[in-house]
């Protein structure tokens, strides 16, 4: 799955240490997620959403085989 929590982060003048404190993570789960290396539960999904005010579609999207 692709995502774009890096690109709106830097939108919002926010270090990775600022979205996990936010959100009630570790920076290391922020760093995996980021490089699309751990995909995040449902609900850490809305949190970062809210946390960045978009919508979690805007957030993440499938990749091809991502369905299978």
């Amino acid at each position: 799955m692709k995502n774009n929590i890096r690109e709106f982060r830097e939108v919002h003048g926010l270090r990775q240490e600022d979205l996990a404190e936010r959100t009630g993570v570790s920076r290391q789960t922020v760093i995996s997620i980021e490089k699309g290396n751990y995909n995040p539960s449902i609900m850490l999904a809305l949190k970062l959403a809210r946390a960045l005010d978009v919508r979690v579609e805007e957030l993440f999207m499938l990749e091809e085989g991502d369905d299978q």
